[in-house]
């Protein structure tokens, strides 16, 4: 163990006391849940000695004997879900879990697709369907993508790069989230040359931290675009996340300490010159949430290559539309954004039904958030597997309903 200086202390983004309440104890646990491996090595110069704990860690919450149902039990993403909440702690569920407000967004996006019909044409050949498809000129293997995701390790060990292995059998595309608790490199190494990744920017107050970020990310091959995130200006008021930051008596929720730092003044012009100065790979915006916005990134084209329609999974604005029925603005208002930008949607896919919808209104692919965290939670690089899995039976429907 080690004690730290004044300075880094003071200077730490989750706040004084994310630190100090772990003064004298083994916080190698919750350290390692939270941060890639990497920041021990950024501070180490802010080591001033050694401390000897006089407690044990407060034990985790979670029971230590689950009975848990077997993956291949599991048949849809609320079975995965509540199997992965019976292991996980209560911090882990409290960030997953946690929308902002009442959650009605975080409802709404999911209940969305329940009232879009399909209109199923008949004497169509259903004997073959190719999920293959092109994301921004690169070959994927369906077109379902796992969304950033931030703090994988406080379901599972394997974090981030469980998820990427996950996602590996089925040819699927993994954006990293901006706040992963593994670095960019740990998560894309070893990958083939045929998977592909995005990276998730939360620009920064301090922009040579952001520059930093991306210069890393601008030598990974692996890592085909940037997806500036814009759904999330501001921590939103998640309550679940709260309350058991409350019960637990720490000092901040775990997404009050992964805003923190996090820059809320980006404009169109100046913020995306800025982007474009420090990085020469596609540019996708995330968090499109009107038609009138979605006119405005096209006008960026080709600089900017895609959006994201998304609420960022009800967690940041509570009320705001879901993703679907923004993709229903863009059809009715302006169709011609098709034609300039790929149209992504995440948020609320809880079927396989549910991604034919959004690809039969014009997305060329919808993303999963949640749902890989929880199927992380439930299985490890299986459970992920599960998830995606689940999500498939309807490729005959694809074939069908997109003829």
């Amino acid at each position: 163990m080690f004690t730290l200086s004044e300075g880094i202390i003071n200077s730490h983004p989750g706040g004084t006391q994310a630190i100090l309440r772990w003064g004298g104890r083994d916080a190698t646990e919750e350290f390692d849940m939270i941060h890639p491996s990497e920041t021990l090595k950024q501070i180490e110069d802010s080591y001033l000695g050694t401390v000897e704990p006089q407690e044990q860690p407060i034990a985790d919450s979670t029971p230590e004997e689950i009975t848990q149902a077997p993956l291949s039990t599991l048949l849809n993403l609320d079975e995965i879900e509540a199997a992965a909440t019976k292991v996980i702690s209560k911090k882990a569920w409290g960030y997953y879990f946690s929308a902002a407000d009442d959650k009605i967004s975080k409802h709404l996006n999911t209940q969305a697709y329940r009232l879009i019909l399909f209109r199923p044409r008949v004497f169509v050949d259903c004997r073959t369907c190719e999920l293959e498809t092109d994301l921004l000129g690169h070959k994927v293997g369906l077109p379902i993508f796992v969304s950033p995701t931030a703090m994988a390790r406080l379901g599972h060990p394997a974090g981030e790069k469980g998820i990427a292995k996950g996602c590996r059998s089925f040819g699927g595309l993994q954006i990293i989230a901006n706040n992963s608790s593994l670095s960019p490199e740990e998560i894309v190494a070893n990958a083939p040359s045929t998977q592909i990744f995005g990276w998730q920017l939360y620009v920064q107050l301090k922009r040579q931290l952001s520059e930093s970020m991306l210069a890393r990310v601008n030598r990974l091959d692996r890592i085909k675009f940037i997806v500036l995130t814009l759904d999330a200006p501001v921590s939103g008021k998640r309550e679940d996340d709260e309350r058991i930051n409350i019960q637990a008596n720490t000092a901040a929720s775990v997404s009050t300490q992964l805003f923190a730092g996090t820059d809320p003044s980006l404009t169109w012009a100046d913020t995306l010159e800025w982007l474009s100065q420090h990085t020469a790979k596609p540019i996708v915006l995330k968090g499109i949430q009107t038609h009138e916005d979605s006119i405005l990134a096209a006008r960026y084209a080709p600089l900017v290559k895609g959006i994201v329609l998304s609420n960022h999974g009800g967690r940041s604005l509570d009320t705001a539309p879901p993703a679907v029925n923004t993709l229903l603005e863009l059809r009715k208002y302006c169709p011609d954004v098709f034609d300039k930008v790929e149209v992504w949607v995440d948020g609320g896919i809880r079927r396989g039904t549910d991604a034919v919808k959004a690809l039969c209104l014009g997305a060329k692919a919808v993303g999963i958030g949640r749902p890989a965290l929880w199927g992380l939670a439930a299985g490890g690089v299986e459970g992920v597997e599960r998830t995606l899995q689940s999500l498939l039976p309807s490729k005959v429907w694809i074939c069908l309903l997109l003829t």
